[in-house]
C-alpha cells in the first residue's frame, strides 16, 4: 500500500471492550489511517450514515447484536467498505458464516497484530481496487474493468456456454474476498485454470499462484513440505527451508487433489488455515502466514466426510465458497472455440501452422464420449496434428488407453441384457456417490434438452417442481439463471 493511500483510508472499528478498541485504534494510527471507533451496532451504523470508510473491522458479539448484522447491511446497501469480523478462539462456524455472508476476511482472537495490520491492508487495497462502486451502481460483470492478467486468465477458460459463463461470473464475485474456494470438477475439466483465474482476479494478483498437487507427495514428506523445515529437523535436511505456506505468502496457494490428503495431515492442514500461522518441522515458534486457499477435487467431499475419509471441519472450512467446473459433455456446444484454441497452442508449442479444422472432423469430435473432457480432447488433436499429412487434420478416433478405462462399455451394454451389464460394470465402492451422479447426469439431460426449463425438465421426469428444484440444488447442477423465476413449458 502507497504512503497516500495509507494516509487517507478510514477505518471504523467496532468492538464493546473498550481496551481492545484502544489497541486495535493505536494500531492502526501507527499504520497512518484515519479511525473511529464504536461499542455497539448502533454507534457503528450512525458512524456509517454520516460517512463512508474503506475498512470496517467489527467483532462478531456486540451489546445490541452481531457483528454479522453489521457485514449483512454493507452487503445489502452495497457499500464499498471491505468488512472483517473478528471471532472467538475455535468458533471456525462463525468464520464460515461471516465469509458466506460476504466478508472480506476474519480475524480470531485473541488478535495477533501483525495479522491484523496485515489483513486490515489488505481490505483497504481491495476497497481502494473498486473506487467505481457506489451504493447505487450495480456489480461489475465478469471481466468488466478487469486488468489485462485478469482478462486473460479468464480467457484461457475458453467457451461461451451457459454453464462456463456461469463459472466466469461466480470467479469475479469470489476473487473479492479471501474466503477459502473450493473448485469441483471430473479430471481434466480445467480446475487449475479455474484457481489461477480466482488468483489473477483478485487482489492478490501480484502476489505468488503456488499450486500443490496433494496427492503426488510422498505421506512422509506432506509435513516438511507443507510447512517448512529446519536445518537437522530429519536426514537430509542440510538447511533451512520454507514450505508452500511460506512460498505462497502474499498470494493464493492451490491445494489440488485435497481428497488425496492423509487424515492426519488434514488436522494440520486445519489448524494452519484457521490459525494462520505454521509451524516448521524441527522449529519451537509458529510464524504468521498470510494466504488464501483454493482447493480443488474430482472427488465428492460430501461421501468422502460420511465415509469417515475426510474431517468434517475442514471440509467445512475448505468449502466456503464452491465453484463446480462442468464437464465437457455438458457443453458441447464450446468444442469448437476449445478445438481452435487448444489447436493454436499446439501448433505455437511444435512451430507449426495452425491445421484446418473441417466441419467433418469437428463432428467425429463431437460424436467422440470424451469422458476424459478438455484433457483428452487436448490429447485427441496431438494426435491427429501429428499423424496429419499436410493442413488437413485427420482425426483417430480410437480412445486411448486411459480414455478407454473410464469410458463406460455403452457400446455393448446397448446390445446386451440389463442382467450381463450389470453383472460387467464394477462394484462401486460408494453407493450414494454412484447413484448421486447417475441422478446428476439425468437431470443435466433433461435441463439441456428442455432448454433449462425447469418445470419442462421435471415433467419430463415425471417430478414436481419442487422436486426437481431440491435435487438440481442438493447435486449442485449449475444452470443459467439460476435466481431467474421458472416460467411453465410452452
Amino acid at each position: 500500500m502507497s504512503q497516500a493511500v495509507a494516509a487517507t483510508a478510514q477505518v471504523l472499528v467496532v468492538d464493546d471492550e473498550p481496551d481492545l478498541r484502544t489497541l486495535y485504534e493505536l494500531t492502526l494510527l501507527r499504520e497512518g489511517y484515519r479511525v473511529d471507533s464504536a461499542g455497539t451496532l448502533a454507534e457503528a451504523a450512525d458512524l456509517l450514515q454520516a460517512k463512508r470508510f474503506d475498512a470496517v473491522i467489527t467483532d462478531m458479539r456486540l451489546p445490541d447484536g452481531l457483528g454479522l448484522e453489521l457485514l449483512q447491511r454493507l452487503v445489502a446497501e452495497q457499500r464499498p467498505e471491505r468488512c472483517v469480523v473478528m471471532t472467538a478462539y475455535g468458533s471456525a462456524e462463525n468464520a464460515v458464516e461471516a465469509l458466506k455472508a460476504g466478508a472480506f476476511d476474519y480475524l480470531t482472537k485473541p488478535v495477533d497484530l501483525k495479522q491484523f495490520r496485515s489483513v486490515v491492508a489488505s481490505a483497504i487495497r481491495e476497497s481502494e481496487a473498486l473506487p467505481l462502486r457506489t451504493q447505487a451502481a450495480p456489480r461489475p460483470a465478469a471481466g468488466e474493468a478487469a486488468p489485462a492478467g485478469a482478462q486473460h486468465a479468464l480467457q484461457r477458460l475458453v467457451g461461451g456456454s451457459p454453464a462456463m459463463q456461469q463459472v466466469k461470473d461466480r470467479i469475479a464475485k469470489v476473487a473479492r474476498s479471501m474466503a477459502p474456494v473450493l473448485v469441483r470438477g471430473e479430471s481434466g475439466t480445467g480446475k487449475e485454470l479455474v484457481a489461477r483465474a480466482i488468483h489473477a482476479c483478485s487482489h492478490r494478483a501480484e502476489g505468488p499462484f503456488v499450486a500443490v498437487n496433494c496427492g503426488a507427495i510422498p505421506e512422509s514428506l506432506l509435513e516438511a513440505e507443507f510447512f517448512g523445515a529446519r536445518k537437522g529437523s530429519y536426514t537430509g535436511a542440510t538447511a533451512d527451508r520454507e514450505g508452500y505456506f511460506q512460498a505462497a505468502r502474499g498470494g493464493t496457494l492451490f491445494l489440488d487433489e485435497i481428497g488425496d490428503l492423509p487424515l492426519a495431515m488434514q488436522s494440520k492442514l486445519l489448524r494452519a488455515i484457521q490459525e494462520r500461522q505454521v509451524r516448521s518441522l524441527g522449529s519451537t515458534q509458529e510464524d504468521a502466514v498470510d494466504v488464501r486457499i483454493v482447493s480443488a477435487t474430482h472427488k465428492d467431499l460430501a461421501a468422502e466426510v460420511q465415509s469417515g475419509r475426510f474431517r468434517q471441519d475442514l471440509y467445512y472450512r475448505l468449502n466456503v465458497i464452491e465453484i463446480l467446473v462442468p464437464p465437457l459433455r455438458e457443453r458441447r456446444e464450446d468444442l469448437p472455440a476449445l478445438c481452435q484454441a487448444l489447436l493454436a497452442r499446439i501448433a505455437q508449442e511444435t512451430g507449426m501452422a495452425v491445421p484446418v479444422l473441417s466441419g467433418v472432423v469437428l463432428q467425429q469430435l463431437a460424436s467422440h464420449p470424451l469422458q476424459g473432457n478438455v484433457r483428452e480432447l487436448e490429447n485427441l488433436l496431438h494426435r491427429a496434428v501429428a499423424l496429419s499429412d499436410g493442413n488437413e487434420l485427420q482425426v483417430d478416433a480410437t480412445p486411448t488407453p486411459a480414455a478407454a478405462a473410464q469410458e463406460p462399455a455403452a457400446a455393448t451394454a446397448a446390445a446386451a441384457p440389463a442382467a450381463a451389464v450389470v453383472a460387467d460394470e464394477p462394484m462401486p465402492s460408494d453407493l450414494q456417490a454412484y447413484l448421486d451422479q447417475q441422478e446428476r447426469e439425468i437431470l443435466v439431460k433433461a435441463l439441456h434438452e428442455s432448454g433449462f426449463n425447469r418445470t419442462a425438465a421435471a415433467q419430463r421426469l415425471g417430478l414436481s417442481l419442487r422436486q426437481i428444484r431440491y435435487r438440481i440444488a442438493r447435486l449442485a447442477i449449475a444452470a443459467p439463471g439460476d435466481d431467474a423465476p421458472d416460467h411453465p413449458a410452452a
